[in-house]
């Protein structure tokens, strides 16, 4: 049963960073944590998120917007930096509980608002990666930050999609450091990892041939529920 939650965390994910933009992905870690702990969860899944970055990047490359990623990733070196020194001091279910309060408030958010309310102001992505690598050094889920600042940006999906892709990979690369340092990845996880990568893959592929048949709408739409079912995940795991 473990691994059956592992393969499926694993496929999940790479359908997320090939084609969803991340919506998803953000459920990874908690279904991992269902079988194993939840740090130990984040340690096996990095490596495969480098590869499905890899793949994802790139599958996107030459789409992103360089304006944003110039202020999202310093402000994400920073909170992965926080969260290296704070390794250890936080309590697990604390940072579950505040991921499933900004996942359910950014999908409230989304349902409420109009479409054409004005977009945010770009020098909030500065604290949006902030928190984004904050909260994706603890569990790779930096998704609701990151979302709640690029959603009412309003890019066109390829500019969204590509523009994440490229972030979370530098997240991503960011906190390889980190873990290796702290012993979050070892031996045992990363041979755990190498036998996934091909899940990881076939997942990749898979989100790369639905995100061209899912209309634009239900793109969104999709990324809405995603982050409701991801709040009330963490808010279980933390209070349950």
């Amino acid at each position: 049963m473990a691994w059956v939650l592992i393969i499926a965390a694993t496929y999940l994910t790479g359908i997320s960073k090939g084609g969803f933009a991340g919506g998803f992905g953000s459920l990874s870690v908690p279904l991992m944590a269902l079988a194993i702990g939840p740090l130990e969860a984040a340690g096996l899944l990095l490596p495969l998120l480098l590869v499905m970055d890899a793949l994802s990047i790139k599958a996107w490359w030459g789409k992103q917007l360089w304006s944003e990623l110039r202020l999202i990733l310093p402000g994400a070196a920073i909170g992965i930096a926080c969260g290296t020194l704070l390794f250890g001091e936080l309590n697990e279910n604390m940072i579950r509980g505040l991921l499933g309060i900004i996942s359910l408030l950014f999908a409230a958010y989304m349902l409420f608002k109009p479409t054409t309310q004005r977009p945010l102001p770009q020098w909030l992505a500065l604290p949006a990666g902030t928190a984004a690598g904050f909260t994706s050094f603890f569990a790779h889920a930096g998704a609701p930050p990151y979302n709640l600042y690029m959603i009412p940006r309003q890019h066109p999906k390829a500019a969204f999609i590509a523009t994440t892709v490229v972030a979370f990979g530098g997240i991503n690369l960011m906190k390889l450091g980190p873990y290796l340092a702290l012993g979050e990845i070892n031996v045992t996880s990363f041979s755990a990892s190498l036998l996934l990568v091909p899940v990881a893959w076939a997942g990749v592929k898979s989100g790369l041939w639905l995100q061209s048949r899912v209309n634009e709408t239900l793109f969104f739409r999709l990324i809405i529920i995603a982050m409701a079912i991801v709040g009330v995940q963490l808010l279980y795991k933390a209070w349950g």
